[in-house]
């Protein structure tokens, strides 16, 4: 924890969404939030239709929905009107395709225009969104279509052949690969379906529990979670977006989260569609010149990010920022992982104001707890949970849950259920899903503490996933692939820390006899990791062990291999069958 505390003047308060925190909280209902949607006759509703056609009739359909800058630095805008009429489209195609309400689409694409249109025209159709982040192996990708059950695939040329081409035979549930670009025999081309599709499409009525989206995270163990989301959770996107980051119609809004993961969804395209704003959606990777140029000279109001992104911008220096104008930004906010001190202050001096965190997850929905406009920012905090969230510590003993009101106490990070965006269960995994919620909490596996302020403040993870660059990445699935190869007799995976992503994967291995462990060998197993799972998922670092700590029941004990590695106490050993390293 820092004692530096960034005060807000009056004028950031009174000009923000909630000018006063404590009013917001005490006079705060879901009712009234919900009162806010357009909705559709006879209490249905779709989250499509409050992202995008409710804007025409509010007269909003000649502004800029979706301004899109390819790596080139071409720009193409789509007014509302304009994605009102292509997400139209692709819900014709879908039904020219013979899916029905409740199918499965799944988008494996960077950003491109025709992700947001396929996100969209989906959930127009009723159908359930799916997205898979491109950077993905083949093993991930085909294991997510299969719990998933995916119907159609939207992709690339380029990353079919790579990646979905030779594991298609294994996915009986697959009717259709629609391809953005290229000609291969076996798939539709997206251009071809869209061109003879009709403009007009009446949007499927759907209730609010009806499922829509589909987003998928990894444990430490098994096979990844699909976590359910459905179409009453627009309220809280919407809501999260204009109390949390501040959002409002017109805005001039970036978030560069990949659009692979629940980010990208959430706040890469919902929340800020259903407030009308203006969202900039940039195709390249990350390059500090260019992020500096694209705040500038678009005047960006809004900025979503990520603490990896704003570590490397920090490193670039101090001469990029100064020679840019960033008076049009109001408000940046950053998510995906804790955002460390230094990182918020430097925000603070190089553009005159602090990044504020904030804190979610994949199976909350939306942001659940954050820092403000109007509200002091303690550098390292997360900050304090939405108006409508009631978040506590809790400590989990044999008999319950129970809440730790005492502050600077450490415990599990908890929150009351009954929010719009919470998810509805693991898809086919009930029990697993109902694991997580005990005595009256939905328990986060975080753990955090409260100060006497009442900000909250992440300590660590309470199981293994290693959050790299922003992403969850389980162990499970990193092991499973490298004991694929023939040399691997045992692996165990963890996360240690790294200055620009946060953690890093290293995986410990022992080899089967007759193999000997080298350099050779070393790159061809790290080889085989980025082929089978992508480079965002595969280990940075692997190391040789004759064998590994295991229990007496032969698991391996991640958790042991992190304290040799980072030289912390090892704890209860108790269970330790012996072992050489």
């Amino acid at each position: 924890m820092t004692d530096v505390l960034i005060k807000k003047d009056n004028a950031t308060r009174a000009g923000s969404n909630m000018p006063d925190y404590a009013t917001a909280r005490g006079s705060f209902s879901w009712d009234v939030a919900r009162a806010g949607l357009a909705g559709l006759p006879n209490g249905a509703l779709n989250i499509a239709h409050e992202a995008v056609d409710r804007h025409l009739t509010d007269g909003r359909g000649d502004q800029v929905a979706i301004r899109w800058i390819a790596k080139s630095g071409a720009r193409t805008d789509l007014s509302y009107a304009d994605l009102a009429h292509e997400t139209n489209r692709f819900a014709n195609v879908l039904r020219d395709l013979g899916l029905q309400k409740g199918d499965k689409v799944y988008s494996l694409l960077g950003r491109t225009p025709e992700l947001y249109i396929a996100a969209l025209g989906t959930l127009k159709a009723g159908c359930v969104f799916c997205p898979l982040f491109s950077a993905f192996g083949p093993e991930p990708i085909q294991s997510r279509l299969e719990i998933g059950g995916g119907h159609v695939l939207v992709t690339s040329a380029a990353l079919y052949k790579r990646k979905v081409k030779g594991i298609r035979d294994n996915l009986p549930t697959l009717r259709a690969v629609i391809l953005i670009d290229g000609d291969t025999p076996d798939c539709k081309k997206f251009g071809d379906l869209m061109d003879a599709a009709e403009s007009d499409f009446e949007t499927q009525p759907m209730q609010p529990e009806d499922m829509a989206l589909l987003h998928f995270t990894s444990g430490t163990t098994g096979k990844p979670k699909g976590v359910v989301h459905v179409h009453g959770a627009v309220v809280a996107h919407r809501e999260t977006g204009r109390l949390a980051l501040d959002l409002r119609a017109g805005d001039i809004y970036w978030c560069t989260a990949d659009p692979g993961w629940v980010t990208g969804t959430s706040y890469g395209i919902i929340a800020p569609l259903t407030l009308g704003v203006t969202m900039i959606i940039d195709e390249a990777e990350f390059d500090a010149a260019r992020w500096y140029d694209l705040l500038d000279t678009e005047k960006v109001n809004v900025w979503y990010t990520a603490p990896t992104a704003i570590r490397m911008l920090m490193k670039s220096g101090r001469s990029l920022p100064d020679s840019h104008d960033f008076s049009a930004l109001r408000f940046m906010a950053s998510v995906g992982e804790p955002l460390n001190p230094e990182a918020v202050i430097w925000g603070h001096e190089v553009f005159g104001m602090p990044f504020h965190d904030n804190w979610w997850q994949t199976e909350t929905g939306g942001i659940m707890i954050a820092n403000y406009a109007s509200m002091d920012v303690k550098p390292g905090s997360m900050g304090k949970p939405l108006p409508g969230i009631e978040a506590g510590i809790v400590e989990i003993t044999d008999t319950g849950a129970r809440e730790i009101t005492k502050p600077q106490a450490i415990g599990e990070l908890a929150l009351r259920p009954g929010w719009p965006s919470m998810m509805r269960t693991y898809l086919d995994q009930q029990a697993r899903y109902e694991k997580s919620f005990r005595d009256g909490w939905y328990l986060s596996g975080d753990l955090a503490m409260r100060d006497k302020d009442g900000y909250y403040w992440f300590v660590g993870r309470a199981d293994d996933v290693i959050k790299s660059a922003g992403h969850l990445i389980g162990p499970f699935e990193v092991e499973s692939a490298l004991m694929e190869h023939p040399a691997v007799a045992e692996v165990g995976v963890i996360g240690i820390p790294d200055e620009t992503a946060g953690e890093i994967v290293k995986a410990y291995v022992a080899l089967k006899p007759g193999f000997e462990p080298g350099d050779e060998l070393q790159l061809e197993l790290l080889g085989h990791a980025r082929k089978r799972l992508g480079p965002a998922v595969a280990p940075k670092e692997i190391a040789f062990r004759q064998n590994l700590p295991k229990t007496r029941s032969g698991k391996i004990m991640r958790r042991l291999l992190k304290a040799r590695e980072l030289g912390l106490p090892e704890g209860d050993i108790s269970t330790l069958e012996s072992d050489e390293t």
